[in-house]
């Protein structure tokens, strides 16, 4: 049984999380510092329009305002680092009806603005003017601030408080804006906390929704693997039922199902050829063992004796020449044959093949003509060559009628070198052409036989043919003819020598 932790559908399980895990930690960073920057950005806007209404209030009375009496706050002592000495606050005037409009005014804008917004203006001394709260501590001043500018900077308070203050000044007041930063702090804590209570959920969410995805995909190839289990070589007709998408599982069942298909045609042809095979060996040692037996029951003539081991010797033939197709085209299968490539003159090959036609058709008074034979050269194995073309010459004499024609040409077009073997014999059915290739095969089985065929030569050919990286192809009208054509490129991609290796022998 395969571990849970070692399935497909685990690791893509783990692999969704941890892509959706890493995916809101990094939303959640980018939003939290988004949201940070946006936050202070737009307290800094909120501070500087907050200092500039202020200035812009104030300034066209700045040299002429007195301090609020209501609104003032005490000078606190000055600070060990302050060089300038500090005076006594003189006893302010009481203000006039102006003065006190101008701070009544700033005093109610600051309620207008956020609770905790802080209002102060100064006099170039340090000494405090305005404070729109008086139970504050301590001073906004942020240090020298030029003229006309807005300076924005976070202060850190006596009491650890971090305040934000816009601070700008004019000739005779500095005037300073604040506003606490544990405000913004705690909105970006909330939303942390937001963010540490979504993220586990969202996690759980898709941990078990990927699990049920990968489920639910993953789910008919279980269906595959069981259904595989069950086929053997018994039972090849049975198939994997088929999807209606056409998706990845689709098509990963129509291709399991097209190569059990070709499994069983593979299986059925390994069946028949093991029935073909063993036919075509017993026949002969059947006629031999018949032969011997006639023989053997009663005194012959010595005539009589020599007859049957002329026959016997046939079959003998017949049968070695099976086994050893047999045994090129099981090498053939395997891989495991010798070849030699070397160049080779196919005009010289052809006349060969020529007068060997000429001697095997002479029993039955079949012309044999030579077409004709261009000047072609190349790289092949010749043993092989001959065979391919002997099969094709000794196929032509055996099914043609006595006092028949066979042809032989040789040419080259486009690079390619085309032999062709026709003759005037009964022919092959249309429907039958593609299957001549096939080993045992015969047109007529019984009338093959009886000429001495295997069904063999035509398999060997292909193979032979394939091996130059050529094609064999056959052309025929039932008792018109047949011709078949051999193409072989000049130039073929292998050279040199392969032989059978030591261990496949």
């Amino acid at each position: 049984m395969i571990s849970p932790f070692k399935s497909i559908r685990s690791k893509l399980t783990l692999w969704y999380s941890l892509v959706v895990l890493t995916t809101l930690v990094a939303f959640g960073l980018i939003a939290y510092t988004y949201f940070s920057r946006q936050l202070v950005e737009n307290l800094d806007r909120s501070l500087s329009n907050e200092v500039r209404w202020v200035t812009n209030y104030i300034k066209p009375k700045a040299a002429k305002v007195k301090p609020s009496r209501k609104f003032a706050m005490k000078k606190k002592p000055a600070r060990p680092n302050e060089r300038q000495q500090q005076l006594p606050e003189p006893e302010r005037p009481e203000m006039a009806d102006a003065d006190d409009e101008i701070w009544s005014q700033i005093y109610e804008h600051a309620l207008i603005n956020p609770r905790k917004t802080i209002i102060e203006v100064t006099d170039k001394k340090g000494a405090p003017i305005f404070r729109s709260f008086s139970t504050a501590e301590e001073s906004l001043m942020v240090g020298e601030v030029a003229l006309n500018t807005i300076k924005i900077i976070t202060v850190r308070s006596e009491n650890g408080q971090d305040l934000r203050v816009a601070a700008t000044a004019t000739e005779s007041l500095d005037i300073y804006v604040a506003y606490p930063l544990g405000d913004l702090k705690e909105v970006l804590d909330n939303l942390f906390s937001i963010f540490l209570i979504l993220i586990p959920i969202a996690l759980g969410v898709s941990v078990g929704g990927g699990w049920l995805l990968a489920y639910k995909s993953l789910r008919p190839v279980d269906l595959i693997t069981r259904t595989a289990r069950r086929i053997t070589a018994e039972n090849l007709d049975q198939q994997i039922a088929r999807r209606d998408v056409d998706d990845e599982i689709g098509r990963l069942v129509s291709t399991f199902n097209d190569m059990i298909a070709r499994l069983r045609q593979s299986f059925d042809q390994i069946k028949q050829f093991s029935v073909d095979a063993s036919h075509e060996l017993r026949t002969p040692l059947t006629i031999m063992r018949g032969e011997v037996e006639l023989a053997l029951g009663s005194v012959k003539e010595p005539e009589e004796y020599r007859r049957v081991l002329v026959s016997n010797l046939e079959e003998n033939l017949r049968l070695a020449s099976i086994i050893d197709n047999l045994l090129t085209l099981s090498r053939a299968d395997l891989g495991q044959f010798e070849v030699s490539f070397e160049k080779i003159n196919l005009k010289e090959l052809v006349d060969e093949l020529y007068e060997d036609s000429e001697i095997i058709a002479m029993k039955k008074q079949i012309r044999i003509t030579l077409l004709r034979n261009e000047d072609v050269s190349i790289m092949g194995d010749r043993i092989r060559l001959r065979q391919l073309f002997l099969n094709l010459i000794e196929n032509a004499v055996k099914f043609t009628p006595e006092k028949g024609k066979v042809n032989l040409s040789l040419e080259q077009q486009n690079g390619i070198a085309k032999i062709q073997v026709s003759d005037t014999g009964i022919g092959i059915p249309k429907e039958q052409q593609g299957k001549i290739f096939d080993r045992f095969y015969r047109v007529e089985k019984g009338r093959s036989r009886d000429l001495g065929g295997s069904g063999l030569g035509l398999a060997i050919a292909k193979w032979v043919a394939e091996l130059h990286k050529g094609t064999i192809e056959v052309e025929s009208e039932p008792q018109q003819g047949t011709t078949f054509t051999v193409s072989l490129p000049l130039s073929p991609e292998r050279n040199g020598r392969q032989q059978v290796p030591e261990e496949g022998r």
